[in-house]
């Protein structure tokens, strides 16, 4: 798991390079690629579907995305986008197309909607995090703004 998971974190480098990612930002990145691949990894050997296991890898390198952003001040979507990287169902959707040049219609078809489960169980986690993370901000926010319209108030009240 961990060769694995290296190995992950190397290829995230790479497409970090290419995405022009500069810097400590370049390291965190990748260091998403790595988790994301050893927790989906991990969650396959606990025995847990290939779908399930990248729902939950998603959803745990968006809110490590989410942080990350916050401290290192660069958009989410730099990380995100470097994290989900080893997570993208290509070899799925290169034998889907195998299958179907081949004319294996059915086995195309089944690794067809295997693959489209894979890619939606990812967005979906992202798209999870994300919207919850401006649900927590929105409150935050609209906290801080009570707390100073009262403070207002008292001032002038004085």
């Amino acid at each position: 798991m961990m060769v694995q998971s290296l190995f992950a974190f190397f290829s995230t480098l790479g497409f970090g390079i290419l995405f022009n990612i500069k810097g400590k930002k370049l390291f965190y990145a990748a260091l998403g690629g790595g988790l994301s691949w050893y927790i989906s990894i991990f969650c396959e050997n606990l025995g847990l579907t290939t779908t399930s296991s990248f729902f939950i890898s998603s959803i745990i390198f968006s809110i490590y995305s989410e942080i990350l952003a916050r401290i290192l001040k660069t958009p989410v979507t730099t990380l995100i986008i470097c994290a989900l990287i080893p997570l993208v169902p290509g070899g799925g959707m290169y034998y889907t197309m195998y299958e179907a040049i081949n004319g294996n219609i059915i086995k195309s078809l089944e690794l067809g909607l295997n693959t489209l489960a894979n890619a939606g169980s990812l967005s979906l986690g992202v798209i999870f995090v994300s919207t919850v993370t401006r649900l927590l901000m929105s409150a935050r926010k609209k906290k801080e703004f009570k707390e100073l319209e009262k403070r207002a108030k008292r001032k002038f009240a004085k």
